[in-house]
């Protein structure tokens, strides 16, 4: 019994050695303010793109995502293995470069990207042009590790993430 006992409870404690870092450090890269020169950087360093989380400091869905999801190391260095990741304040007024070439600001570039909730995550090509978006946080780290893999793998110019899902 004391054996059960033992082993319940470091089956049940197996969540809490999971590694937890901060997101704002390890998952996000620092911003510059200059998409298209990430652009450049993301070819150079063999990234398949740009991951962009548009959040802003009142929600609680971003919190969430920051806190349970965002902050795991698995999360974070399969991520920063395929991506480019950075946040954009949709109430931002920092500038930023487009993709284009535009100087605009974090909240301009939010709008024009027809973000109106969040958490809102875009992954965008090598070229700028925009592969897949997923509106709302996800439920837990396996989906957004699947997320990832279903833009890495190239999946979205085939089906909905959805049906993707519902195939794994």
């Amino acid at each position: 019994m004391r054996s059960f006992l033992i082993a319940l409870f470091l089956l049940l404690s197996v969540p809490a050695w999971a590694e937890t870092r901060d997101p704002m450090t390890h998952f996000f890269q620092p911003k510059f303010g200059d998409l298209q020169a990430d652009l450049q950087e993301a070819k150079k360093q063999g990234k398949k793109g740009i991951f962009l989380f548009f959040e802003m400091d009142e929600c609680p869905f971003c919190e969430r995502m920051k806190t349970t999801i965002l902050n795991q190391a698995e999360v974070q260095d399969d991520f920063r293995a395929k991506f480019l990741l950075y946040p954009i304040d949709v109430n931002g007024d920092t500038e930023l470069t487009d993709f284009q070439g535009k100087v605009t600001t974090e909240k301009a570039f939010a709008f024009g990207h027809r973000v109106r909730a969040t958490p809102v995550m875009m992954f965008f090509d090598l070229d700028g042009k925009v592969l897949a978006r997923h509106t709302g946080p996800v439920k837990d780290k396996a989906e957004f590790l699947l997320l990832g893999r279903y833009v890495s793998e190239g999946a979205y110019a085939t089906q909905p993430f959805i049906k993707y899902k519902q195939g794994k």
